[in-house]
């Protein structure tokens, strides 16, 4: 049975500020939960249904009815377990490679997307604004599907981690190259900018070059794309 202690802290883990401060974080479901606990997070506990019990056999399991589940899930309908796992140590950024870059992303679902295309694409490599939403919301962790725990993922000042960079620096603009018909370097790093303002102007000074997807059809009154739609595309054309 779950104290009323418990239940306030497990809550107060959907906070940043509570995440930090406890160096933990959450996840929900069992694909989640199971991603987790296969890779080098290290587990602080584990809560689980009766019908979760025989899936796992760890000593940070607790078994909690239903009704418990909901009073500490996100969910309306909670999927069997929450797992509670330590926010790992920061590692230092990578310098090589094909690195997405994030400006002031807002959208818990947009991040885990993009974390999972990261995944999908073989980026190993994340770096994103410190105004970029938390990776260890559990919104972002629900949405990235496990893939958390295989790309690299660092908050930076991403002025001063462009201004320092040797790699080439694409940028994703409306006016911009025709990705389906120029050159990419993969040794590089591709910007993606906020959902409602795009690339700020003082990353946009950073950029080397500027690329865009373009818009077909006659009437081309879509304003934009989604930023993760976008993402999607730009790793694929990078990588063909």
């Amino acid at each position: 049975m779950l104290s009323k202690n418990q239940i306030k802290f497990i809550r107060s883990l959907k906070k940043k500020k509570f995440r930090q401060a406890n160096r933990l974080f959450l996840a929900e479901g069992v694909k989640v939960v199971d991603e987790l606990i296969s890779s080098s997070f290290k587990i602080h506990k584990i809560y689980g249904t009766a019908s979760f019990q025989n899936t796992l056999k760890i000593d940070e399991l607790q078994i909690i009815t239903e009704k418990e589940l909901k009073m500490i899930s996100d969910f309306t309908n909670p999927n069997q377990v929450i797992g509670i796992f330590e926010i790992p140590e920061k590692k230092e950024p990578l310098n090589q490679g094909l690195t997405v870059a994030l400006d002031d992303i807002n959208d818990p679902g947009n991040l885990g997307t993009i974390i999972r295309l990261c995944d999908w694409f073989s980026v190993s490599q994340l770096i994103c604004s410190t105004n970029t939403v938390d990776c260890f919301n559990p919104k972002v962790v629900q949405a990235s599907m496990g893939s958390l725990t295989r790309v690299q993922i660092n908050y930076v000042d991403l002025s001063a981690y462009l201004s320092e960079e040797k790699r080439e620096i694409y940028g994703t603009f409306l006016d911009g190259e025709n990705i389906y018909s120029s050159e990419h370097e993969m040794n590089s790093i591709l910007v993606l900018g906020n959902e409602a303002n795009g690339i700020s102007e003082r990353i946009e000074a950073l950029v080397q070059r500027k690329l865009t997807i373009p818009q077909f059809g006659d009437q081309k009154q879509t304003e934009s794309l989604n930023v993760a739609t976008a993402t999607a595309i730009f790793l694929s054309e990078f990588k063909r």
